[in-house]
């Protein structure tokens, strides 16, 4: 404890490391707090998810626009441009895939047939960057889980040949036990990314999801709207595909799988036993549909903050947040086409960049460089930060931290703070005492059945090793009953998250993204001031991705 507390007081203070045992936690990193201010964030929010930006769809007109405003913003703080060349910007190709879906889908079992509706029973997609999707005569297997996990002794598959078939599949992880896939915690086994790479690694030539409200955490109106239209990818390279994904409500999987002759409650519960196999349910389709592949740029946007220490300025805390939504797309009952993307993730941004501006405002720069990277495609699979992971401008191993936005606290003062991933790294011990200081107790993910460490940005960067955290909005607000905060952000979810609605109002009360983004201003400070880089816990599932980051460094 001493020696974490000698790391907070550096935090608090400003600057080389010569100041740190003679200036009190006081002034020069005080007063630059003081540039997080609530009209800083409500200017730039109500900016960049107006309607001005077209909802920042990937490879855009609106997208281009908001990474010039970006540019112009770290510009006006005084950052430099922190991506290759002296470039603001790191680009990358996007290929947009668009499924002329059909109306109607069709599966039979002999002389018995099920149509679905497209839209209301299921959406479906191109898993292939190709002029045509198809299936032909497939059979359907219910996979359970759809999980392979030799950590868990998990199997779903069993060495089935399923070559050609089409898996349904439920949506989440084994959640009845603590000691089982971390309990009711969402691991990334729980994913629909996982599931639909999982089914090609399997050779399959299609997978269904079945949605429930609880397993995905949003209801199928999200299905609805984030997968019709185009949808972008990394362009195709040898790794395995199916040729059709797919999503289909919980009532028409019941149907679906009662033309087979089971009952959907049985086989889930079959499901739940380590020795399940993969079940053939009879029922066979077809399907063909016409896609659109065009070919777009969108890019990261990146600002430096060079650090004053003449060594750890090699070694960087990342600052990240997605400048990007949903763009146009289905229009709502009002007839409004625009994704605006303002909680999502205008309020994101509109911390970062404080931070940034805050730290800015130092007297000295902190011992480490700060990279404030906005980062493009985290709607379409987390593509920005997946593309930066994959292309560091810092060696992995010399990036010290993540620190993410993604969405803010609208609804007021909060007595506690949520840091999805509280648990996995020594980042927990400081952004506790830090929120301490603020009277505010932190708490791990509240919603732990949503997965959201697998849903941000994060942890693409976690994947290579970096220690993260993702802050995100409390649900114990001042004055107002329990209960009250659980209500707005699950009257979110179910009403705004990836719709039109998401809009800026003035209304916002910001008073808790303030907080929130000063807890995030005093971690970075003391992350990019620290002695020794943070850990992960002993254990944790990306420890390995560190010592390999690190071991890297000191191969010639």
């Amino acid at each position: 404890m001493p020696a974490l507390r000698r790391l907070l007081a550096a935090a608090f203070m400003c600057c080389s490391a010569s100041t740190f045992a003679a200036q009190p936690a006081t002034a020069p990193a005080h007063e630059a707090a003081q540039q997080i201010t609530d009209k800083y964030m409500r200017d730039f929010i109500r900016e960049i998810s107006s309607d001005a930006y077209e909802g920042r769809g990937p490879g855009s007109r609106g997208d281009a626009k908001a990474r010039a405003y970006l540019v112009q913003q770290m510009q006006a703080l005084g950052l430099q441009p922190g991506a290759a060349g002296g470039q603001w910007e790191q680009p990358f190709d996007l290929v947009g895939v668009e499924a002329q879906q059909p109306p109607s889908w069709t599966f039979q079992k002999r002389d018995h047939a099920l149509v679905l509706k497209q839209w209301d029973q299921f959406i479906v997609f191109s898993g292939v960057q190709q002029s045509k999707a198809r299936l032909v005569n497939a059979e359907l297997v219910f996979v359970g889980y759809g999980i392979q996990a030799p950590e868990y002794d998990w199997d779903d598959y069993k060495g089935v040949d399923l070559t050609g078939k089409v898996l349904v599949m439920m949506n989440n992880d084994p959640d009845w036990d603590p000691a089982l896939f971390a309990g009711d915690t969402r691991l990334w086994y729980g994913r629909w990314d996982y599931k639909y790479l999982s089914a090609a690694q399997q050779g399959a030539a299609g997978a269904i999801i079945i949605h429930t409200s609880p397993s995905a955490g949003y209801p199928f109106q999200v299905v609805q709207t984030s997968w019709t239209g185009v949808q972008y990818e990394l362009p195709a390279g040898d790794e395995p595909r199916s040729q059709v994904k797919a999503w289909v409500s919980e009532d028409a999987a019941r149907e679906l799988v009662a033309l087979g002759g089971f009952d959907l409650d049985k086989l889930r519960a079959s499901a739940r036993e380590r020795d399940f196999r993969p079940v053939p349910l009879g029922v066979h389709t077809s399907l063909a549909m016409s896609v659109e592949v065009e070919r777009v740029e969108t890019a990261n946007v990146l600002g430096l903050i060079p650090g004053s220490d003449p060594v750890l300025k090699d070694e960087v805390v990342l600052l990240t947040a997605h400048h990007d939504h949903l763009g146009i797309g289905t229009p709502d009952a009002s007839g409004d086409t625009i994704y605006n993307g303002a909680m999502d993730n205008g309020a994101g941004m509109a911390q970062v960049l404080a931070i940034a501006r805050a730290i800015k405002a130092l007297p000295e720069a902190p011992r480490r460089s700060l990279l404030v990277a906005f980062v493009a495609a985290e709607e379409q699979g987390l593509l920005g930060s997946k593309w930066y992971a994959e292309h560091p401008t810092f060696a992995p191993g010399r990036i010290a931290a993540n620190v993410n936005y993604d969405g803010g606290n609208i609804w007021g003062d909060t007595h506690d703070v949520t840091y999805i991933g509280l648990g996995k790294s020594s980042i927990d011990q400081i952004a506790t005492l830090i929120a301490g200081e603020q009277g505010r107790v932190v708490k791990p993910d509240q919603f732990p059945d949503r997965g959201y460490y697998y849903r941000s940005d994060q942890f693409s960067l976690a994947k290579i090793g970096v220690p993260a955290m993702y802050l995100d909005t409390g649900t114990d607000f001042v004055d107002r009953p329990a209960g009250w905060g659980r209500e707005q952000k699950d009257h979110y979810t179910d009403h705004s998250y990836h719709q039109p609605s998401d809009e800026y109002k003035e209304s916002w009360n910001l008073d808790g993204m303030l907080d929130d983004a000063l807890l995030g201003y005093w971690t970075t400070l003391a992350l990019a001031n620290a002695d020794t880089l943070p850990t992960w816990t002993p254990g944790d599932e990306f420890e390995a991705a560190r010592l390999r980051a690190l071991e890297a460094l000191d191969t010639p």
